[in-house]
């Protein structure tokens, strides 16, 4: 008598690489947009801490055992949908984020976003609507000293959540020709993880490579990383970065992954 074992589910897949490139070829654009004049803030944080906080199915992304929490500042500019041109008032707006780091069980890398702060209402109002997304209205500026950017955010409205102030200022330095594997681990996502009526949405993204620069954190006033659910942050960011920006396309996802990095 012949006997069959029972069929044994797979298990996860290993985690993509960490690369500057995508890991994937873009498909059609769903939605084009350029991150400006990004400021990234990264501090260290215990997996335990976030790992409450992630989309089911994901698990803290980490990097020699370490994962990190991100506040990152930059000008939205001209959203544009299924290839038409972006949208120069309504599409462009400061935005400053509060994200984890997250990779599901397919490898998959990607961000958690724990809160979107924009200028911009209907935008605002559309991602929370149709991606389930927590952006917050906030009054908000970025503003331009030579080499010195500040950007200041505040929420506003009746229903505005508990904190939601932030004021940071950063000093540019000179380009980074080579980014530790750190500063691929922070920048260098192609995905985003989020919770999409109970389900695990994963939404790709393509953009060249990040142009990066040595950043000095003059000053930093800020109680969105508690608003979010995360302690507080303690002691200076253990990374400082800037840069002018890139040009972003979000796909629907990949059915498979690459073995090779590939640009379009």
């Amino acid at each position: 008598m012949s006997y069959t074992s029972p069929a044994v589910p797979p298990g996860p897949e290993p985690p993509e690489p960490v690369s500057a490139d995508p890991p994937y070829r873009a498909g059609r654009p769903l939605l084009t947009q350029s991150w400006l004049d990004v400021a990234f803030l990264h501090w260290a944080a215990d997996p335990a801490d976030v790992a409450p906080l992630l989309p089911v199915g994901t698990e803290p992304d980490v990097l020699d055992g370490v994962t990190y929490v991100g506040l990152v500042a930059f000008r939205m500019d001209r959203i544009g949908w299924f290839g038409l041109p972006g949208i120069p008032y309504l599409g462009s707006f400061p935005e400053t984020n509060v994200r984890l780091y997250s990779v599901d069980a397919r490898g998959r890398r990607g961000v958690v976003f724990r809160s979107l702060d924009a200028s911009r209402l209907l935008p605002v109002a559309m991602a929370r609507a149709v991606f389930r997304l927590p952006y917050v209205w906030s009054r908000m500026t970025v503003r331009h000293d030579g080499s010195t950017l500040t950007y200041a955010s505040s929420r506003r409205g009746p229903g505005r959540r508990r904190g939601g102030r932030c004021a940071i200022t950063v000093r540019t330095g000179e380009p980074i020709v080579e980014p530790t594997p750190l500063e691929h681990f922070l920048t260098a996502r192609w995905g985003m993880h989020s919770d999409f009526f109970g389900r695990l949405l994963y939404l790709p993204n393509t953009h060249p490579r990040w142009p990066l620069y040595r950043a000095e954190l003059l000053s930093c006033d800020e109680d969105l990383v508690a608003a979010a659910g995360l302690p507080a942050p303690v002691g200076p960011p253990v990374s400082v970065l800037y840069s002018p920006g890139v040009p972003v396309r979000f796909t629907r996802p990949p059915r498979s992954l690459a073995a090779t990095s590939a640009t379009t």
